[in-house]
């Protein structure tokens, strides 16, 4: 077994995820469903990402992702298979990941060899990923490796952001939280989404959200003013360690100077991404 340096696994997660989860954020992921027929940005988002596991209904949605309550989920799936098969989806996320990275990295980079050995690295480390109990991984897994490095390197991407959600997902459920009180206690700690875009993007009220913030205090998770305690504290990083741990195969695989490779290319690509307005500036916050 490798050995890695401590915290490498999740240092190159988290490098490499941006170029995945910017899609959900673009406006291409909307045009280029809208192209296939389905106008609708908030339906667009789920059947990109359900895709891989077919013509899936409301409750594999719900439990695949967690987070969304199950009524908007509903309001859409499985809707939006009546405007886009998912077969036809897959490729309408193919052909908006084209059109994002070209503007976010430019066309020089998407060509590099950088890139295209970033990728290769990446699908290296996906050969380590494992089926069982992961439904997200397992569903992309089965499909095709796109030719093009950039494409390819975003289908790995998405390999390894659901292969560690999925085993977060796990740790989570272990660990006795709802997927509010998840996303609450993830907010309290500086580094979830803030409650503006949770609210607006993952279906539940305010009176939900501070209902989960009031259990999270019952528990002494939170403090009155819906800081971590250090119990809560500890919890978090009890989950982030459980995590790492459920998710050390590819990275092991692809082994310590593997590792530090990827994390300085996809570092490069993810800088590349933010500075070219990826993500929201207040995506990531407290309040």
């Amino acid at each position: 077994m490798t050995t890695l340096p401590e915290r490498a696994a999740r240092r190159c997660y988290s490098v490499v995820n941006p170029i995945h989860s910017a899609l959900y954020f673009s406006p291409d992921l909307g045009r280029e469903f809208a192209r296939a027929g389905l106008d609708n940005a908030g339906a667009a988002y789920f059947a990109a990402r359900a895709a891989p596991l077919g013509r899936v209904g409301p409750g594999t949605v719900t439990a695949t992702f967690f987070n969304f309550k199950h009524d908007l989920v509903a309001r859409h799936i499985p809707r939006a298979w009546d405007s886009v098969t998912p077969e036809s989806a897959l490729d309408a996320r193919l052909r908006a990941v084209d059109s994002l990275l070209r503007r976010l990295l430019g066309e020089e980079a998407v060509a590099s060899k950088e890139l295209a050995e970033a990728a290769a690295l990446a699908l290296r480390a996906a050969e380590a990923c494992t089926r069982p109990a992961r439904p997200l991984y397992a569903a992309n897994a089965d499909l095709p490796v796109p030719d093009a490095p950039h494409l390819a390197y975003w289908h790995a991407s998405t390999l390894l952001r659901e292969h560690r959600g999925d085993g977060h997902l796990i740790a989570l459920t272990a660990a006795g939280l709802d997927p509010v009180e998840a996303l609450a206690s993830h907010t309290a700690s500086g580094r979830g989404m803030s409650p503006k875009w949770i609210l607006a993007s993952r279906g539940w009220t305010a009176e939900e959200w501070e209902a989960a913030r009031e259990r999270l205090r019952a528990r002494g998770l939170l403090d009155a003013d819906s800081e971590l305690t250090p119990a809560g504290t500890e919890l978090r990083t009890a989950l982030e360690d459980e995590t790492d741990r459920l998710d050390r195969a590819p990275y092991e695989h692809l082994g310590a100077a593997g590792v530090a490779r990827l994390t300085e290319l996809a570092g490069g690509f993810a800088r590349a991404a933010q500075a070219a307005g990826a993500f929201p500036a207040d995506l990531i916050g407290k309040r």
